[in-house]
């Protein structure tokens, strides 16, 4: 059983997210220490994995999704991957603007996809 082109894309953007989550944000907590140059290298080494997977799911989602679809389910997984990131490794607050940030995605979700 294949998944649905939609549903490979969000898989794969989700993977490519979490990459680009560490690569953007992990140093901030495991490499606080470090010379800025040594945390850019470091996260372009994970970026790369971000890019592997970026890279074909853009490709396989252009097959059926139109590239502002893509931009705005790229977003919406975001937010999804950020917000526990942030909490549970940054241990950051969880704020309520979060929620609203993510009913106005949602709003965007409705308004890309809708027709």
């Amino acid at each position: 059983m294949q998944l649905p082109i939609w549903a490979q894309t969000a898989l794969l953007l989700t993977l490519s997210n979490v990459f680009m989550t560490f690569a953007w944000y992990g140093h901030l907590k495991s490499m606080n220490s470090k010379p800025w140059i040594i945390a850019a290298l470091v996260s372009w080494g994970i970026a790369l994995f971000e890019y592997l997977l970026m890279v074909p799911a853009n490709r396989i989602g252009f097959t059926a999704l139109t590239v502002a679809q893509l931009k705005i389910m790229q977003e919406v997984i975001t937010l999804c991957v950020f917000v526990p990131f942030a909490v549970f490794f940054l241990q950051q607050p969880l704020k309520l603007d979060y929620l609203w940030a993510g009913l106005c995605l949602l709003g965007a979700v409705y308004f890309i996809f809708r027709g």
